[in-house]
């Protein structure tokens, strides 16, 4: 190691004992007082409408389903069950989406879901999203703190403000195990030696899961979305692999890396808009372990050429406008953000990578 990584990686982890561990700590009393109230209100679902079972439970210490978009702003996948009557279908037609079409139409009283099945056979992934929307609705008036939530009515999402501060997002969705997107069929790429095999192949056996929420690609503007909202589009379900993430970033400093990319992101990137979010970046994480592919190339002393190299990375995404998809490349992880907003952010992240590269001291500041 020369003298200037070795002083990059002394501050980088004083950075993550004070700052990050901070970070973790405040994120993790947040996690709990949002996660007490969204309890409560999907016992309340589930009251009205026991087929909205809730799946928001704790186990060792982290709750199922849920993902830290930032220090204020969560997300909250809903397991739903009895999938087994339709087959998954993902022709690319719609990126990052699929649909789920009923096996052999005789079987559409046989589902669980038969109300949100459309006359082409498709479970409609906006209608389930709509009655989930109607639900929660009913359940915010009944719960002791009605005062502190409100529905965030911008779309057909169900998108909760908590105390003013805190955003939570709640997605039904279900999980899709032993089968592979042929959209992802590509992964991983010949030639690259990460993952190795064994890994790769335990990635694909867990699955991935569809989540009804919103695609950017469904309609580009307000009329279309009309047009779309009868088609099966409008029904797609979209593709997640939060759990295959997870799986990935095991081993060396990966997790330790994406911990202080978000942190320096809250605290710097955390823009109007939203340009950045931690998505992104462990998007970005995700193709860095392709381009250092060596697990001694992810040793604690190359964690500051790593933090440097996703900074760079997120820097040409914002520049040109486009981060694709780790899995589904032809999903723009950007499409919809402002170029104001995605140039605003360009220039924050050259700030801060310029700083550690000119002068690591000066991470007691940022």
């Amino acid at each position: 190691m020369s003298a200037a990584q070795t002083r990059l990686l002394f501050h980088l982890n004083k950075f993550h004992s004070e700052r990050v561990e901070a970070r973790k700590e405040s994120v993790a009393k947040t996690i709990r007082d949002v996660c007490k109230i969204v309890q409560l209100i999907l016992r309340e679902v589930e009251v009205q409408e026991p087929r909205f079972i809730s799946s928001l439970t704790e186990v060792n210490g982290h709750f199922e389903g849920l993902q830290v978009l930032s220090a204020t702003d969560f997300e909250i996948v809903l397991y739903l069950s009895q999938m087994g009557v339709f087959n998954f279908v993902d022709d690319g037609s719609v990126p990052g989406c699929a649909v789920l079409k009923l096996s052999d139409g005789r079987k559409r009283s046989m589902s669980l879901w038969v109300e949100f099945i459309t006359a082409s056979g498709y479970l409609s992934s906006r209608k389930i999203r709509s009655r989930f929307q109607s639900l929660v609705g009913q359940a915010l008036d009944k719960i002791p703190y009605r005062d502190s939530v409100r529905i965030i009515s911008d779309s057909s999402e169900v998108r909760l403000r908590i105390r003013d501060r805190y955003t939570v997002q709640i997605v039904p969705a279900f999980k899709c195990s032993g089968i592979w997107p042929r959209t992802a069929a590509h992964w991983p790429a010949p030639g690259v030696p990460w993952p190795m095999p064994r890994l790769a192949a335990d990635v694909k056996a867990e699955g991935f899961d569809l989540l009804s929420r919103e695609s950017a690609y469904n309609a580009k503007d307000k009329q279309s979305a009309a047009a779309s909202s009868s088609s099966a589009e409008g029904d797609a379900w979209a593709v997640s692999f939060s759990l295959a993430e997870s799986m990935l970033l095991g081993g060396g400093c990966r997790r330790k890396c994406l911990s202080i990319l978000k942190t320096l992101r809250d605290r710097h990137l955390e823009l109007p808009g939203r340009p950045v979010d931690g998505y992104h970046l462990k998007t970005l994480l995700l193709y860095e372990c392709e381009k250092h592919p060596h697990e001694a190339e992810w040793g604690e002393e190359c964690i500051g050429d790593r933090v440097n190299g996703i900074l760079l990375q997120l820097i040409s995404c914002l520049q040109n406008r486009r981060c694709p998809h780790y899995f589904l490349p032809n999903l723009d992880l950007l499409r919809g953000k402002s170029p104001s907003a995605l140039d605003g952010a360009a220039k924050h992240t050259w700030r801060i990578l310029r700083e550690l590269l000119m002068n690591s001291k000066s991470l007691e500041k940022l």
